[in-house]
């Protein structure tokens, strides 16, 4: 019944009297509250300054009687913090911002104030309040958000290599007391997993903190990774490249020994070659077969052999050491009676040239013949330049009869060609 009659039930003209009415209301009120000019949002940092602007305009018949300023740091919370009075001038109610905020210039029309020494608690919405006459209040409301710049630090964490093959803490990146939380993010081709936390602060800002996890190797160490911060206060995102450091038992191996320590060879050497890291502190050379040879001599980790001969003919060891542990490799050397005679790198790239200059020659060669062929096969085919002579030019002041040739006679007359006679026929 209810739905038949709002669809068939005409609206009474009162009705549409007072609905006409309220929508004129509506927009006056609406007319009224925007002669109170504020910003909508103001951004701020803590120890700076900031500016609220407040502007009474269009005021027309409106009689302004007092100017308040408002602070409403949380929801239902309001402290009036500056009034203006055109007959008892300014007034500063005791406060959080006593002693910090002033009117700029101190009229009805132009309230605008000033915070000083600003605080990250100073945040909140500031309304500027006007009491006015016959309309009653009539207000403006700006939203002053403080911002931090984050105190940003990256490091890497020292670590040993994995003997359990569980993750680990390799990388820290922070961004402490930052408003609004920064974001953190990770790059690395050591395929590692991230973990951010964020602990909020008593005054508004935001800690976060973010750990970089990885199952370490000793092939980790030196690898880079990199951290990376982005806050709205900064104009592009902060980077922190580290290299992981990884600590690890050393590793060694000999090199050196070529199967030629022939009798009577002179400075044959042999390399302790050490990773690890801390770096090894001691290298040790030793023999197995008893006291080091008198023809032996020790340069860090170095060993050289002043002249090869049958007391070298035995098994070196090298030991190394750093705090994390010892490592040892060895190696037999085998001494010869006669020197093996190998083709060394010099000679093989004599060989090389040689060859190449032979076979350079031979492409300038066959091209010759190439070309002497065809100059011959050329020339049986006629192709070549005429074979022939032309005729000789002829010589100026020459007579015309020489020019024209031989001149046209009748049968029975004799001609005159110069110094000789012809019967014509």
């Amino acid at each position: 019944m209810a739905r038949d009659c709002a669809k068939h039930c005409p609206v009474s003209p009162m009705k549409n009297s007072l609905l006409v009415i309220a929508a004129i209301l509506l927009i006056i009120q609406a007319a009224s509250c925007q002669r109170v000019r504020v910003e909508t949002e103001v951004e701020a940092y803590p120890t700076e300054s900031v500016d609220l602007r407040c502007q009474f305009v269009d005021g027309g018949n409106t009689k302004l009687t007092q100017v308040s300023w408002i602070w409403e740091p949380t929801e239902g919370q309001r402290d009036n913090i500056a009034v203006f009075h055109p007959t008892y001038g300014e007034s500063f109610p005791e406060s959080p911002f006593s002693g910090r905020v002033r009117f700029i210039q101190g009229t009805l029309t132009s309230p605008s104030i000033t915070i000083t020494s600003l605080k990250m608690a100073d945040a909140g919405r500031y309304t500027c309040e006007y009491a006015t006459y016959p309309s009653g209040n009539e207000q403006g409301t700006t939203n002053l958000v403080m911002l931090a710049k984050p105190k940003n630090s990256a490091s890497p964490v020292v670590v040993q290599a994995s003997t359990s093959g569980e993750p680990v803490v390799v990388a820290q990146c922070e961004a402490a007391d930052s408003k609004p939380a920064a974001t953190i993010k990770w790059m690395g081709a050591v395929g590692g997993t991230e973990n951010t936390t964020s602990k909020k602060g008593p005054d508004g800002t935001v800690t976060v903190r973010s750990d970089y996890r990885i199952v370490p190797t000793p092939e980790d160490n030196g690898k880079e990774v990199t951290c990376i911060i982005s806050q709205r206060t900064q104009d592009k995102p902060q980077t922190f490249p580290m290299k992981l450091a990884v600590e690890y038992p050393p590793t060694v191996s000999i090199v050196g020994y070529d199967n030629n320590w022939y009798i009577g060879r002179t400075d044959a050497v042999l390399t302790c070659q050490a990773t690890g890291n801390p770096a090894p502190t001691t290298v040790t050379w030793t023999v197995m077969s008893g006291p080091m040879p008198d023809t032996v001599q020790i340069n860090a980790n170095k060993l050289i052999v002043r002249k090869v001969d049958e007391a070298v003919n035995t098994t070196f060891v090298c030991e190394v050491k750093n705090r994390l542990g010892v490592s040892k490799h060895q190696v037999t050397t085998a001494v010869i009676e006669q020197r093996k005679i190998t083709a060394g790198p010099s000679t093989a790239g004599i060989i090389g040239g040689i060859i190449g200059v032979v076979l350079f020659l031979l492409a300038i060669v066959g091209a010759v013949i190439i070309l002497v062929r065809k100059r011959k096969q050329n020339a049986m085919n006629g192709d070549g330049p005429p074979k022939h002579k032309p005729p000789p030019p002829v010589k100026a002041g020459s007579s015309t009869e020489m020019v024209s040739g031989p001149r046209p006679c009748h049968s029975g007359l004799i001609i005159s060609e110069g110094h000789k006679q012809r019967l014509c026929m």
